[in-house]
Formats: C-alpha cells, sequence, structure tokens
C-alpha cells in the first residue's frame, strides 16, 4: 500500500474492502479471477448504507454480470475489458452494463474507462467475452509477433537495438497506414507490398504454407473458449467443435456495438 502512495500521491488508502467502500458510489474491482470469491464476500459484507445504490464496475477476465451481482448483493454491474496499453493511454476497452444504470452514470463509467484509451459499449454482454479474446489477450499476440522478428533480425546479424526499432515502427506505420484506410480491405493493402515473383511473396508462401492465419484464427478462439469457461459457459463453440444436442449451433451475440469513442486527445483518449 505503501507503494501505491508513493505512485498516485493522490489517493487515498484504505485497510479494509469496508472502509474502501462503504463511502464509495462507484467501486472498480480489478482482480484476478481466481481471487473474486473472497472479494465478494468482502463486499457483501460491507457497509454500503450510506450509498443506496453504488455501482460495481469489473475490470476481471471471465466473470459475467450475473455473478457479480449474486456474489456481492450490488445490483447495478458494469462489466469491462480493457487491455495492457490502457497503461500509456492506448487501450481499447470493451463494456456493458445492467439495464438499471442511469444515462448519466453510464457517462461517468465511459469517463473512467476513456482516460486509459478508447471505449466500445455494447448492449450484449457476450460480446465482452469475444473482445476478451480479440482485444484483451491480443496485445500478447502482437509482442509475440514482435519477439519473433526482432529475434530474427539479431540472428541475420543486426544489433538488437536496430532490429527492435525496425520491428517496432514496423507495425507503428502499418497499423496507423491500415487505420487511416479504413475502407480498404488489409489483402489490398498487402497486395500493395508484395509484388510478382519478388521477395514478400516468397514470405506470404510460407506464412500461407504453415497456416499462419489458421493458427492467430485458432489462437483466438481458444482464447474465446476459455473465457467463456472461466464465466461457466458452454465453451463448445468454434471450428472443429463437436455439435451437440443441448447447443445444436453456436449462435453469435445479437446485440449491437454501440457508443464507440473515435475522439483524438493529446492522450490518445479523447480526453
Amino acid at each position: 500500500m505503501d507503494h501505491m502512495k508513493e505512485m498516485y500521491p493522490g489517493i487515498s488508502a484504505a485497510s479494509s474492502t469496508e472502509e474502501c467502500i462503504s463511502e464509495s458510489d462507484l467501486i472498480v474491482c480489478a482482480v484476478k479471477p481466481q481471487n473474486c470469491e473472497v472479494v465478494f464476500k468482502d463486499i457483501k459484507n460491507a457497509s454500503l448504507s450510506s450509498k443506496e445504490d453504488p455501482i460495481l464496475l469489473s475490470i476481471v477476465a471471465g466473470k459475467p454480470i450475473e455473478s457479480f451481482m449474486r456474489g456481492t448483493g450490488v445490483s447495478k454491474i458494469a462489466r469491462s475489458m480493457p487491455n495492457t496499453p490502457s497503461q500509456i493511454g492506448k487501450g481499447i476497452t470493451v463494456w456493458s452494463c445492467t439495464d438499471n444504470i442511469q444515462s448519466d452514470e453510464k457517462e461517468k463509467i465511459k469517463q473512467v474507462l476513456g482516460s486509459f484509451g478508447k471505449t466500445i459499449f455494447v448492449d450484449d454482454e457476450s460480446f465482452i467475452d469475444m473482445a476478451t479474446s480479440i482485444s484483451g489477450s491480443g496485445p500478447a499476440y502482437v509482442f509475440l509477433i514482435i519477439e519473433s522478428m526482432v529475434d530474427c533480425g539479431v540472428h541475420m546479424g543486426f544489433s538488437r537495438e536496430v532490429a527492435t526499432k525496425l520491428v517496432h515502427h514496423t507495425l507503428l506505420g502499418s497499423t496507423l497506414m491500415a487505420m487511416e484506410n479504413p475502407n480498404i480491405h488489409p489483402a489490398i493493402l498487402k497486395n500493395s507490398v508484395t509484388s510478382p515473383a519478388g521477395t514478400t511473396a516468397s514470405a506470404m508462401y510460407e506464412l500461407e504454407n504453415g497456416k499462419f492465419r489458421t493458427v492467430i484464427q485458432d489462437a483466438i478462439w481458444s482464447c474465446y473458449r476459455r473465457s467463456l469457461e472461466m464465466g461457466g459457459l458452454d465453451s463448445n463453440v468454434g471450428p472443429g467443435r463437436v455439435i451437440t444436442r443441448t447447443y445444436p449451433h453456436y449462435d453469435p451475440p445479437k446485440g449491437e456495438c454501440v457508443d464507440v469513442d473515435e475522439s483524438d486527445g493529446e492522450n490518445g483518449n479523447g480526453k
């Protein structure tokens, strides 16, 4: 706790969960999923008499809204899935909430989540498990690609410093190029780099031969299934899954992704 005070001088530290939330109108729960039951018990046993209807904002992977309502006794729940670039104000957070949260309260939640990047509100909570597999865990996929490319550059003879700079700026520039051309399919951008019988074409052949895109997609599906499992939901979805009588087909969420924050600010979060 002393370390947190040093990092964030403006915060007020509490010695117990009850002390922390007794006067709160917004409770942020950001713990490992395996620690939820202990935290749920602490929140349920805490005195919330000062605030009749506090909001509990979850930043916990795989835990559905219903589990927070049941475990804590709090009726107003918002569930979110940010990612690690949030640490530098460049994150993307997908979130949803219970119907009893009012519009002004939603704005407060959006302000909190928007302080570390872009936000997307979804009216169907099921989208959050899907987002976990793409944006939530996605940085790990990117870092693995960075690691592989840098290591290969070192293997070829570049210094690690130069190889790292080449890879970082290649990924950054390519991402910005794709973002600035949202109506151009990535395949077209890829083809613009790929000359007939050229070096890139040779590399693309090896990537396709190694089922690169299938491996990436299978990893995302695997992550999605694990998120469903952590929430106690059926994970028999996606390519190669066995069809059962209980779950005759995969129904994707039928809600909408709305309220996309596309504003740009000095910190990349529109603030």
